[in-house]
C-alpha cells in the first residue's frame, strides 16, 4: 500500500493534449527504478528508459547525471543526451519551486525553497537591521545596506561558481548536496555579525572581554545551530537528502575547521574529505583571500558609496579551474586574468583607503564602541530561560543576541535611564557631528612595525611631549589613537603568490606568475601602517597644544611629519623656486597653497 501510494505521489499524469507525465514537488527524490522508466516512457523516451533500469538509476541521483555519465551509461547520441538532461532540469526547476529576488547588484536572482526555510526565520531576517559597513553610513548617505541583502547575494554567488566548475569539470563528482550546502554556507556566514558589524567584534568584544578569543564566524555557527532548532528546520534539511555530515560541512566554510588537530599533517575537516577540499575555498578562501564574500560586498559597497570598481568576477567564473596542486584539488585561473584578480585586490585596497578606514568613519566607530562600553552594564538584553544578559555577554546566548542589532544605538538615545546619561552624551555628539578632532596622521619608519597593544604606550608618551605645569597640558585619556593597517588583504604577502594558474595550451598544469611577468607598474610593497591620533577635547587651545605634541613625539620617534587624517597616496610637494603667483588660482575664497 505505502509503495503504491508512493508511486502514486511521484508520477502525477495528467490527460492534456501531449499526454505528458508531470511530477508533483519534490516526489522525484522518491522515485524508484520502475518510476524513473515509467516517467521516461511516458515522455518519449523508450529506447534509452531500459538503460536506466538496467544501471538502477533511481529520482535521488537524477541531479547527478551528466553528459558524460549518460554517455558512459549507454546513451550513444549527443542529441539525446542533451535532450534528457533538459528535461531532467525543467523537472527539478518545476520540482524546487525557486523563489527569484531582483537585487540591484546581480538581477534576478533564485533561491532554493531550502535556503527560503532558512531566510524566512527571525534569526535571519535580524541582518536587516544590521548595516553592512557600520559607521559608513554617516558619511557616504548611500551606505545603507544591510548583511541581510549581502548574504542574498553572496549565497547565489556561490551557486554560480559551484555549478559552473560542475559543468565544465563533471569528473570532480560535485552533487546538487555539495552545492546546496556551498549556498547555504554563503547565506549563513555573516548570521554572527553584531551591531554595527565589524565594530562589534573587532573593537568592543575585545575591549569589554579581553580575556576571550571570538569572532563573528564562531557566532555565526552558533546563531546556525539555533536558528535550525528553534525553527524545527532538521526535518527539512533531511527532506532535502541533507545529512549531519551536510550540516557539519555547511559550518566548517564558516568557521574553519571545528576541532583542533593534535597532527598538523591529519585531514582537518569532517564534512569533506580530501577530493573535495576546494569547495572550502568558494566562501572563505584562506589560500588566497579569493572568494564569493569578496565578491558581493566588493561590488555592493562600491555601487552604494559611489566608488568604480575595475574587476570583474563573471570573467573569474568562466575561466576558474579545479586542478591538483600539490597533491590537493585548488581553484585556478586562467593566466591572462592575472590582471583582473590583481584590480580586485587593488579595488579592496581602495574601498579601505577611501571608505572603511576614513578618518570620520574610524573616529565614529571609536565613539559607538565608547558609548556601548559605557552602557553594557546597565542594558539587560533577555536571553535563555529568561536570564538577562549584557551587551557583552550576549554572544553567550544566542537567544539574547538574536535580539541584538543596530537598534541599540536608538534605544540608548531615546532612554531616559540615568545610568545611560554618559552613552547618550556621546552618541548626541555622534548625530550632531561634534566628532572628536583629528588632530593627524603619521608613519611609521620602514620595516617597523606598531602593535594595537601598543596604544595605550602611544597615548602617554604623546601626552607626555606637553609641559605638564602649563595649564593647556595634554592628558592621555583625552587622545585616540588608531593603527590603521592598508594591504592586500594577506599582511604584507602578495595574495597572487598564493594563487595558480593555467594556460591555453597546458590547462590541466599549475603554474605561477611573477608579479615581473605581468606589469612594472604594480606595487612593490603590499601593505603599509598609518598612525592616526584624534582629541576629545574641542577646546582650539588643547588641540592645537595636542597637534604639537604630537609632532615633536612623530620627530622623535623617527616617523613622518603628520598630515591630514585621511589614508590617502603620498603627494609630492611643491618645489620651494614655485611661487604663489606661478599656480593658477580661482575667484573663490578659498586660495592658499597646500602644504606639506
Amino acid at each position: 500500500m505505502a509503495a503504491r501510494k508512493r508511486k502514486a505521489a511521484g508520477l502525477n499524469l495528467t490527460n492534456d493534449n501531449n499526454k505528458k507525465a508531470r511530477v508533483s514537488a519534490y516526489s522525484f527524490k522518491d522515485w524508484s527504478v520502475t518510476d524513473v522508466y515509467d516517467f521516461l516512457v511516458l515522455r518519449g523516451f523508450k529506447n534509452v528508459a531500459p538503460i536506466f533500469r538496467r544501471q538502477e538509476i533511481v529520482g535521488s541521483v537524477l541531479p547527478d547525471l551528466t553528459e558524460e555519465r549518460l554517455e558512459k551509461m549507454g546513451v550513444e547520441k549527443m542529441g539525446k543526451r542533451l535532450q534528457l538532461l533538459q528535461l531532467f532540469q525543467e523537472i527539478f526547476q518545476d520540482n524546487m519551486k525557486l523563489k527569484v529576488f531582483n537585487d540591484p547588484i546581480h538581477g534576478h536572482i533564485e533561491f532554493h525553497p531550502l535556503c527560503m526555510k532558512i531566510i524566512d526565520t527571525p534569526q535571519f531576517q535580524r541582518l536587516r537591521d544590521i548595516k553592512q559597513l557600520g559607521a559608513c553610513y554617516f558619511v557616504f548617505p548611500g551606505a545603507s545596506h544591510n548583511r541581510f541583502e549581502h548574504s542574498l547575494g553572496v549565497c547565489y554567488l556561490a551557486g554560480q561558481l559551484t555549478r559552473r566548475i560542475k559543468q565544465q569539470q563533471p569528473e570532480l563528482q560535485i552533487t546538487e548536496v555539495d552545492i546546496l550546502c556551498v549556498q547555504i554556507a554563503g547565506l549563513c556566514h555573516d548570521l554572527g555579525h553584531g551591531p554595527f558589524s565589524h565594530v562589534f567584534d573587532h573593537w568592543f568584544i575585545p575591549f569589554v572581554r579581553p580575556d576571550i578569543q571570538w569572532r563573528h564566524e564562531k557566532a555565526s555557527v552558533d546563531m546556525f545551530d539555533h536558528l535550525i532548532h528553534e525553527n524545527n528546520l532538521l526535518p527539512v534539511f533531511e527532506e532535502y537528502g541533507m545529512s549531519k555530515q551536510d550540516i557539519t560541512f555547511i559550518k566548517e566554510q564558516i568557521a574553519g575547521p571545528l576541532e583542533r588537530r593534535e597532527n598538523k599533517d591529519d585531514w582537518p575537516y569532517h564534512g569533506r574529505q580530501r577530493e573535495k577540499v576546494f569547495l572550502y575555498e568558494i566562501v572563505a578562501n584562506k589560500r588566497n583571500g579569493i572568494d564569493v564574500d569578496k565578491w558581493d560586498y566588493f561590488a555592493r559597497d562600491c555601487h552604494n558609496m559611489g566608488i568604480p570598481s575595475n574587476f570583474d568576477h563573471h570573467r573569474f567564473q568562466k575561466f576558474a579551474k579545479v586542478i591538483r596542486v600539490d597533491g590537493a584539488l585548488q581553484i585556478c585561473c586562467r593566466e591572462k586574468e592575472v590582471s583582473n584578480l590583481y584590480d580586485m585586490f587593488h579595488t579592496r585596497n581602495t574601498l579601505h583607503r577611501r571608505a572603511y578606514q576614513h578618518k570620520v568613519v574610524k573616529i565614529i566607530e571609536s565613539m559607538v564602541v565608547e558609548a556601548l562600553v559605557k552602557a553594557d552594564d546597565h542594558i539587560k538584553i533577555p536571553g535563555k530561560d529568561g536570564k538577562e544578559c549584557k551587551i557583552s555577554e550576549s554572544i553567550d546566548d544566542m537567544v539574547a543576541y538574536s535580539k541584538l542589532t543596530d537598534y541599540i544605538i536608538p534605544q540608548i538615545v531615546q532612554s531616559t535611564d540615568p545610568e545611560l546619561e554618559e552613552s547618550r552624551s556621546i552618541l548626541r555628539k555622534v548625530y550632531s557631528r561634534k566628532l572628536y578632532k583629528c588632530i593627524g596622521q603619521t608613519r611609521p619608519p620602514s620595516g617597523e612595525v606598531v602593535h594595537q597593544d601598543k596604544i595605550p604606550d602611544i597615548q602617554k608618551e604623546i601626552a607626555e611631549m606637553s609641559d605638564e605645569d602649563d595649564i593647556n597640558a595634554i592628558t592621555p585619556d583625552i587622545l585616540v589613537v588608531h593603527v590603521i593597517n592598508l594591504n592586500y588583504g594577506m599582511g604584507d604577502e602578495n595574495p597572487i603568490d598564493h594563487v595558480r594558474f593555467y594556460s591555453k595550451d597546458n590547462p590541466d598544469q599549475a603554474m605561477k606568475v611573477r608579479k615581473n611577468e605581468v606589469s612594472q607598474m604594480l606595487p612593490e610593497k603590499f601593505a603599509e601602517q598609518h598612525i592616526r591620533v584624534y582629541c576629545k577635547d574641542s577646546d582650539p587651545r588643547i588641540l592645537e597644544v595636542a597637534r604639537l605634541c604630537f609632532t615633536d613625539w612623530c620627530h622623535k620617534k623617527g616617523f613622518s611629519t603628520p598630515k591630514a587624517g585621511n589614508a590617502i597616496p603620498e603627494m609630492t610637494p611643491l618645489k620651494a623656486k614655485d611661487s604663489a603667483e606661478d599656480i593658477p588660482t580661482h575667484t573663490g575664497k578659498s586660495k592658499g597653497r597646500l602644504s606639506f
